[in-house]
């Protein structure tokens, strides 16, 4: 295949994907509209689905047939159809850096780094969905995806061009591959952490979405697991391999960049939630708001650097700062 054919085939796949995402966003939402009037049993912390993470099903009482079934079926279909997306998306990746010459790693500007980004959100909601059983959070990690997809392919488009020289370096690929795995991780764990407030704030109806995820110690307990699991790899990538990358291609270790002073308060923020969570017990609504601090700090300083700031030289959001400095 020429260039020109991968690059067709990467823009037809992220199509493809978009129109698959959102078809699953739709049975999503008719799963969890089919159960809005069926009350959710109480189903104690530490037995069966609900006590990792999965969808409350409505056990006692006597439950719509038709409902319970629509919900199955919608349930299996919202995941099948993220699984075939989340395919989509990898071919999109993958081709993207086949149309490349030489080919690269499809990292070279904010629309590739995007692509990469929401595409790891997926892979690990299908891996973490069969650890801790995340199916309540679906429509959010879908229609979250589904929106930054579309901001990429409308915003942040780009031709494929070769890496400049920076960027040509095996570590780059070692620190890209860690940064964007904790991003998906901690994107995860934010949506738990949002979920939960919701959830402390306005979910004490017996009816309705948020009788459907699991109790609050639950997602407290998940969101802290998934974001244990995030910040080692976000250290690895921060601490280790941006830094010995850095030195690669600008001959410092630090350079007091905008993108490596935000990547390390994203690092001190989490680093915080963790430490507070594991000395002083914080728990509950606090940790959550932590959380979300990180969250915030770490998409701004994924896309926000690129737009707010003229002096990073990790900028790639548009053509005419593309080059690094």
């Amino acid at each position: 295949m020429t260039d020109a054919a991968w690059e067709t085939l990467s823009n037809q796949a992220v199509a493809a994907c978009g129109v698959v995402y959102f078809l699953a966003l739709l049975a999503h939402l008719v799963e969890w509209s089919s159960l809005r009037k069926v009350p959710a049993d109480t189903v104690k912390a530490g037995s069966g689905a609900s006590s990792r993470g999965g969808v409350a099903v409505a056990t006692g009482g006597t439950p719509d047939a038709d409902a319970s079934r629509r919900t199955a079926l919608f349930g299996r279909l919202g995941l099948m159809l993220t699984g075939l997306a989340v395919a989509l998306h990898f071919v999109g990746l993958v081709g993207r850096g086949m149309a490349a010459d030489p080919n690269r790693v499809p990292w070279g500007n904010m629309y590739e780094f995007t692509l990469s980004g929401t595409f790891v959100v997926g892979l690990l909601y299908l891996v973490l969905n069969r650890r801790f059983g995340l199916s309540w959070m679906a429509p959010i990690v879908v229609g979250f995806i589904l929106t930054l997809l579309m901001v990429a392919v409308l915003w942040l488009y780009e031709p494929v061009a070769p890496l400049t020289e920076a960027l040509d370096s095996y570590w780059l690929v070692i620190h890209v591959v860690s940064a964007i795995l904790a991003t998906g991780a901690f994107t995860l764990g934010g949506i738990t952490s949002a979920i939960y407030l919701a959830k402390a704030k306005w979910g004490g109806a017996e009816t309705g979405p948020l009788a459907r995820v699991p109790s609050l110690a639950v997602l407290d307990r998940v969101s802290y697991r998934i974001h244990a699991f995030g910040f080692p790899v976000w250290t690895f990538a921060v601490l280790i391999t941006g830094p010995i990358w850095a030195h690669q291609a600008w001959s410092s270790y630090w350079n007091w960049d905008p993108k490596e002073v935000w990547a390390f308060i994203t690092w001190v923020v989490y680093a915080a939630y963790l430490h507070a969570r594991s000395t002083a017990g914080w728990k509950g609504r606090n940790a959550a708001l932590l959380a979300l601090l990180g969250l915030a700090t770490l998409w701004f300083n994924f896309i926000g650097i690129n737009y707010f700031s003229s002096t990073s030289q990790h900028s790639y959001a548009a053509p005419e700062i593309s080059q690094l400095k």
